[in-house]
């Protein structure tokens, strides 16, 4: 007989701190985990997502009140944006085009990997590019509007496979980055060009460092007035977001999180134009950096870990193979052609992120480095911006002429 407990609001927002606490204190007690910047989130969301799959089997299922979750992502990728002064993307802007074409080719590289695994172990090729770019590069979303579009055109049932290809990849994404980054970083002796400790912004007032650890000289007024304009940016891509579904204005459609992230860059921008009011960049910072640990811990809370149980053999096959491909493209070529320097080491860790996950994990792979090794505002411009908007665009052009050539 199937029990479903319903957790409230504030038991389920207490769950999602003691996740947090989890982590922390898990890798406190476990060097390997600490050594390879493994993220705090990841820990503590599988420890407790394994919790729940021991009680999914015995017929016990818990339903998580997250409705923050989405909230909090909007406040992240808004203080991603307030970080984002003219200066700071007029110096960073190239690498944005870059980093780009370097996620471009890996795409058109994880769809040859999967379709041909696919068809050497006997699937049909479609199950190639679901277990690519479709679930990996796009996650749970991508994957669950392409199985629909599969089963209707198709008539192929793929949006379980879709379920756990992404799943697996979320998880995947989160383990290896911190590896790949710290690896480059060891052997190539490179440090953060602001340096290490936990007081940067007694030098750089201006940095956003999203290092949970970093001393922050922030008021109560400062705090709410950067929660005002960070929720003031939360509501306008929300109506962004309605006014756009409203109208049926499809060449404005895009995901929330890029309008909050824009709306952001807007208003920094403009208050530094005009001089009027200085943006607390430390209140940014503190904000910024709760925001995206409460939201990742939200998120893991609901893997459905199960879901990769039932993953075909296979599937498990190609997307193991996914996963070291990644890591190796992203050691050899993402770190060479971004720079070979820190920032490049820590963007190489953030797409192992989205290349198997998506653009949260990215950017918690390179919250977790950043914390131990220094900051790279330029790595946390670069890698949301193309993870989070550019990315999706290229994937479903290299999508649709990978179907074109297979169907």
């Amino acid at each position: 007989m199937d029990t479903t407990f319903t957790i409230g609001e504030l038991e389920s927002f207490l769950i999602a701190l003691l996740v947090l606490f989890i982590g922390h204190s898990v890798n406190r007690h476990a060097p390997f985990l600490r050594k390879y910047n493994i993220p705090e989130p990841i820990v503590g969301g599988l420890i407790i997502a394994t919790i729940i799959t021991v009680l999914h089997f015995q017929n016990i299922h818990l339903q998580f009140s997250l409705s923050m979750q989405n909230t909090l992502m909007l406040m992240f990728f808004s203080s991603v944006g307030l970080a984002a002064s003219y200066k700071l993307l007029m110096k960073g802007g190239a690498k944005v085009f870059l980093f780009l074409g370097v996620a471009s080719v890996y795409i058109v590289i994880q769809n040859a990997v999967g379709v041909s695994l696919a068809s050497a172990l006997g699937l049909e090729p479609i199950m190639g590019l679901i277990a690519g770019s479709i679930t990996l590069s796009g996650g749970h979303g991508t994957g669950a509007a392409w199985a629909q579009t599969f089963e209707q055109d198709y008539g192929i049932q793929t949006f379980e496979f879709a379920m756990a290809a992404a799943t697996f990849g979320l998880v995947m994404g989160g383990i290896i980055g911190g590896p790949v980054a710290q690896r480059l970083i060891n052997k190539n002796q490179l440090i953060s060009s602001f340096g290490l400790g936990k007081k940067h912004h007694k030098s750089h007032p201006d940095l956003v460092t999203y290092d949970q650890l970093e001393e922050d000289r922030v008021t109560a007024k400062s705090i709410l007035e950067v929660l005002f304009i960070m929720l003031l940016c939360v509501a306008g891509s929300q109506w962004t977001s309605h006014l756009v579904a409203t109208f049926n204005l499809t060449w404005l459609k895009m995901p929330d999180f890029v309008y909050a992230l824009f709306f952001g860059v807007v208003i920094t921008n403009i208050t530094e134009v005009s001089r009027g009011y200085k943006i607390n960049r430390e209140s940014v910072d503190v904000l910024g950096t709760v925001a995206l640990a409460l939201f990742l811990s939200m998120a893991l809370m609901n893997l459905k870990l199960w879901e990769i149980f039932d993953l075909a053999i296979p599937l498990l096959i190609i997307l193991m193979a996914q996963t070291i491909i990644l890591g190796v493209f992203a050691y050899f070529v993402t770190f060479k052609v971004m720079g070979s320097n820190y920032d490049s080491a820590v963007m190489a860790g953030g797409h192992c992120g989205f290349g198997m996950g998506a653009t949260p994990t990215a950017v918690m792979n390179m919250g977790a480095l950043v914390s131990r090794t220094g900051p790279s505002p330029q790595a946390f411009m670069v890698v949301p911006i193309v993870g989070a908007f550019f990315i999706d665009i290229v994937n479903a052009i290299i999508l649709q002429g990978y179907l074109s050539f297979i169907g």
